[in-house]
């Protein structure tokens, strides 16, 4: 199970040493940037996802090669590269929609990883592998681990922005509908019974539409 989720050898080592600590796992807080072309074609979601100290103080754990008390990007580069990779295997837990159809994405790019306030921050580009116009048409985009292993939380202020979009483009947020419902007050055995596509974490998802005239 641990081998689908967020880098792989880092989470392992982290619910083994946490085994009491009820889902979420793992939190993160979300912001990214949907980026348009000179066309008013969205191209791209640029992410920059910051996750919780405890994840953090595990996941770069020796990494500080020199010892100076700073992580260099290159120190921290084969996090990035695990993380990209499985995140790639999740379909980056991002699901963005165009007319209500799914929107396929491309390899990542510009992937790079540093540390804030103590905090892991992942960087990273997800290319929308057919670029569209999406005037008159909404597209939505929600962040979130259908198992619920990882809490994804948007950011405070503004979680996401719109980059070169064409004028009069509004962008809207509706609030989880799962609300403020603690899931930790679940039992592990309830996560472990859930089938395959129970899409429990969909509840505690934000979602974004963006609408251009």
């Amino acid at each position: 199970m641990f081998r689908s989720r967020l880098a792989l050898i880092y989470l392992f080592v982290l619910a083994l040493a946490a085994p009491a600590r009820a889902h979420p796992h793992v939190e993160v807080q979300t912001s990214a940037e949907l980026i348009h072309d000179d066309k008013g074609q969205v191209m791209a979601i640029r992410h920059a996802w910051a996750f919780d100290e405890l994840y953090s103080s595990f996941a770069t754990q020796g990494l500080d090669a020199n010892r100076d008390g700073v992580f260099s990007r290159e120190e921290l580069a084969e996090l990035t590269r695990v993380n990209v990779e499985h995140l790639g295997q999740q379909r980056f837990f991002t699901v963005m929609r165009h007319e209500r159809r799914h929107v396929s994405f491309g390899e990542v790019r510009d992937a790079w990883s540093e540390v804030v306030g103590g905090k892991l921050v992942l960087r990273f580009t997800v290319p929308v592998a057919t670029p569209f116009q999406a005037a008159g048409r909404p597209v939505t985009l929600q962040i979130y681990d259908p198992d619920y292993f990882v809490a994804f939380v948007a950011a405070e202020g503004e979680p996401l922005r719109l980059v070169s979009a064409p004028q009069g483009c509004r962008l809207d947020y509706t609030p989880p509908r799962g609300g403020e419902r603690a899931a930790s007050t679940l039992s592990e055995s309830f996560f472990q019974a859930l089938g395959p596509g129970a899409n429990f974490g969909q509840q505690f998802a934000g979602l974004f539409t963006v609408t251009c005239p």
